[in-house]
């Protein structure tokens, strides 16, 4: 987490718990050239389009007055999605035993891409049994996210 995520985090966590729901992320990424601020969501019963614009009215004059972020940048407030990115620890521990797809930087035996049951996580290294027991060592791993399957 970058230090702007970390103040936006630390700005919207009570803002986001007091309005009932988990944040979930807090992104500050450069897409086609525009600077993007994105909090993301969670709830046991789910996340609506009104609860997010709820949050985002709720955060507008907070991040106008606090002016965390050094660019001009489109802030947006969404759900964390079925298909959730896992990053810290907890996620992982919440979601053991569940569908993911981990994306390396290189192929490993022809993949870039496995899809498995998530079985162990341990400094950043993600196992998954795919077929057999697969361990991705964090330095190879691009990202672990949920996996649903259509």
């Amino acid at each position: 987490m970058n230090r702007v995520e970390k103040t936006v985090w630390d700005l919207a966590l009570p803002v986001v718990n007091g309005a009932g729901f988990e944040l979930w992320d807090v992104e500050y990424v450069t897409e086609a050239g525009q600077k993007y601020l994105r909090l993301y969501l969670d709830s046991p019963e789910g996340v609506t389009l009104d609860d997010c614009e709820t949050v985002s009215r709720a955060m507008d004059p907070i991040l106008d007055e606090k002016d965390p972020v050094p660019d001009s940048y489109i802030f947006e407030v969404s759900s964390a999605g079925c298909e959730r990115a896992l990053k810290r620890p907890s996620d992982f521990e919440r979601f053991m035993g569940e569908a993911v797809e981990v994306k390396l930087y290189s192929a490993v035996d022809g993949a870039r891409q496995w899809i498995g049951k998530l079985t162990a996580y341990e400094d950043g290294d993600v196992t998954i049994e795919a077929g057999g027991e697969r361990r991705f060592a964090k330095k190879q791993i691009a990202s672990v996210r949920l996996h649903m399957e259509m």
